[in-house]
C-alpha cells in the first residue's frame, strides 16, 4: 500500500477561507469590513487604557517640575540665532 506523497504546492492555491492561519490572514487582509474585535476584548482594551492614562497622570504629577532653559525665557524674541 503507498501513501500519497504531501505536497506543500496546494497551501497557497487555496481560494476558500478555510480554518488554516495561512488562509484566513488572506481573507481577513481581502475583508477588512467582516473582520470586527469581540465586544469582550475591545472592553478589556478600554480598562487597560483608562488604567493606563490614570497611572501615567499620577507619575506625571508626582514627578518633579524642571525648568529646561531658564536662561533663555524672554533674551530673543524675534527668533534670530546670533
Amino acid at each position: 500500500m503507498t501513501r500519497k506523497k504531501k505536497t506543500r504546492s496546494l497551501a497557497d492555491k487555496v481560494t476558500i477561507r478555510t480554518g488554516r492561519r495561512k488562509d484566513f490572514k488572506k481573507w481577513r487582509h481581502d475583508n477588512p469590513d467582516q473582520v470586527t474585535s469581540s465586544r469582550r476584548f475591545v472592553a478589556k482594551k478600554q480598562q487597560q487604557r483608562k488604567l493606563q492614562a490614570v497611572r501615567k497622570l499620577a507619575r506625571q504629577q508626582e514627578g518633579q517640575n524642571i525648568i529646561i532653559h531658564p536662561d533663555k525665557e524672554g533674551d530673543n524674541p524675534s527668533g534670530e540665532h546670533s
